[in-house]
């Protein structure tokens, strides 16, 4: 089973594109006059018309007359709002920018400002479209290599939790197993306790290098994995149904990877922090005309998200469904509780995903 490595390029580079694309839509569209000429067009064609009629016929009296004043204070009201316009339609861009600035999160891709205005707004709105698709670039490449590290560090520990831990433990179980068979009557209940104790606690050894190291994600697939996860949650306390066919699409090693992972994180916090009774767990094929792929919903019947901020679980599932192109949404569940939707694309080139299987 491969961690996430190869997808970061093909994720910058996808960003750097649209970037570029961006920026070229900004320069070699349509062309705009720049907003300092606007301004001085504007002034300067106000100013050559009253330096004509100055030189014309026009006169101002002295004092100057009703009729003269409404005409030089229509001529100057004229020019405001000329001016008015020309700035409101100028600066429009920049105020799109800055909402788009202040709202921008690199885990969470978003729309791009609409490049347009004059030259100077354009040219800023392209460079900020590109530097965002560059920062979202290194912010992938950062966490895929987080997370890699991560992965190594959990095979690690997993690895050593079963050949040193789990296998000292097994070994202090023998030893007790002889001696309750050799101890006197009144002290063989403490050692069966001891070794009930033992047994309990290498059990949560092995549990727990399941779960740092799924290795039936490696060896049974992504279907197997997914239901082996629903039933281990059954087992401490909360009810999970599941809805996975057997028969999904191709997929990456590194998409299967956010995809378990993902599942685990929102039914830890379903069992941590919802107060939830049940809990579903779905994954299904979506149809060519959603774009191919799978989406994986786990939905809870707890208390919902509420207004506390995002945690470092929920970050890191927008951490990984980011490094894979996919989408993953945090919304209300119907009837109350909590529904996490995680999208990932077919792989490229395959969109034969419209095929559907059994639910168990």
């Amino acid at each position: 089973m491969g961690v996430v490595t190869d997808i970061r390029s093909r994720s910058r580079s996808a960003r750097l594109a649209a970037g570029a694309s961006c920026e070229q839509a900004g320069r070699s569209g349509k062309r705009n006059v720049s907003l300092f000429w606007r301004i001085f067009s504007l002034n300067a064609a106000g100013l050559v018309v009253a330096t004509a009629l100055l030189l014309g016929p026009v006169t101002v009296s002295t004092p100057v007359l009703a009729g003269e004043a409404l005409v030089l204070l229509a001529g100057l009201a004229a020019l405001l709002i000329g001016n008015a316009v020309v700035l409101r339609i100028g600066l429009t861009p920049l105020h799109r920018l800055g909402r788009a600035m202040s709202t921008a999160d690199l885990l969470v891709p978003g729309t791009r400002p609409r490049v347009s205005g004059p030259a100077e707004a354009a040219q800023l709105i392209a460079t900020y479209n590109t530097m965002l698709d560059r920062l979202q670039a290194e912010r992938a490449a950062g966490a895929g290599r987080a997370l890699e590290a991560q992965e190594r560090e959990r095979h690690r520990i997993a690895r050593e939790l079963h050949d040193e831990v789990g296998q000292t433990l097994t070994a202090v179980l023998l030893q007790l197993k002889r001696v309750a068979d050799r101890v006197p009557g009144e002290l063989r209940d403490e050692v069966t306790l001891a070794q009930e104790a033992t047994r309990a606690g290498l059990d949560e050894i092995r549990r727990i290098a399941r779960r740092l190291r799924p290795g039936v994600l490696e060896e049974l697939g992504l279907a197997s994995a997914l239901r082996s996860l629903a039933a281990e949650f059954t087992h401490h306390g909360l009810t999970v149904q599941h809805q996975i066919p057997g028969d999904l699409p191709p997929l990456a090693p590194e998409a299967e990877l956010v995809l378990y992972r993902v599942a685990q994180e929102g039914l830890t916090n379903t069992a941590r922090h919802a107060s939830a009774a049940r809990a579903a767990l779905t994954l299904r094929p979506l149809p060519p005309s959603e774009g191919g792929g799978v989406e994986l919903l786990v939905r809870d019947d707890g208390t919902g998200l509420g207004t506390a901020a995002e945690g470092a679980g929920i970050r890191g599932m927008r951490e990984r469904a980011l490094l894979i192109g996919a989408d993953i949404h945090f919304a209300p569940a119907p009837g109350g509780g909590t529904d996490v939707r995680l999208r990932v694309p077919a792989p490229p080139g395959d969109r034969s995903a419209d095929r559907t299987g059994d639910s168990t």
